[in-house]
């Protein structure tokens, strides 16, 4: 019998942490560059009755990323944002562009409408476990200031 492929569903956490310095700052808009990082963590679903535990994998990724900012004015702007990482530290390639179009309610709330796309490609050492993952599409955020 010949393999055919398969499926898994894998639940998917992720978080990302960046330091970002300013590199260009005019009254309508802004460019930041900087470095940071990416964790991981994926777990298979289970039914609520089973108690054993498996390894979850799980790592985290060093990232390079940018940010520019166009204000169009009227609460308007235009934000693009992208990082690289990986560098096979934790996986080979791990990339991610988000673009998106604000709107500027109040000087507490922004809200964000735009589209991301996030890659990774990993491998284990010694292992079988590999992911290779692009997960994309449309986003709606808000930004809250206390």
């Amino acid at each position: 019998m010949f393999f055919q492929g398969g499926n898994a569903a894998l639940k998917a956490n992720m978080g990302t942490g960046l330091v970002l310095y300013r590199l260009l700052d005019q009254p309508t808009q802004f460019a930041d560059l900087g470095g940071g990082f990416r964790a991981w963590g994926f777990s298979q679903p289970r039914p609520p009755c089973r108690a054993e535990r498996e390894p979850q994998p799980g790592w985290g990724d060093p990232l390079i990323g940018g940010r520019y900012h166009y204000d169009f004015g009227n609460g308007f702007g235009l934000t693009a944002y992208g990082d690289v990482g990986g560098f096979g530290v934790g996986a080979h390639v791990d990339w991610q562009l988000i673009g998106t179009i604000e709107y500027t309610l109040s000087s507490r709330i922004n809200l964000h409408l735009g589209y991301r796309s996030l890659n990774l490609n990993y491998q284990a050492s010694n292992s079988n476990l590999g992911f290779n993952v692009h997960m994309k599409g449309p986003m709606l955020a808000g930004t809250f200031r206390f």
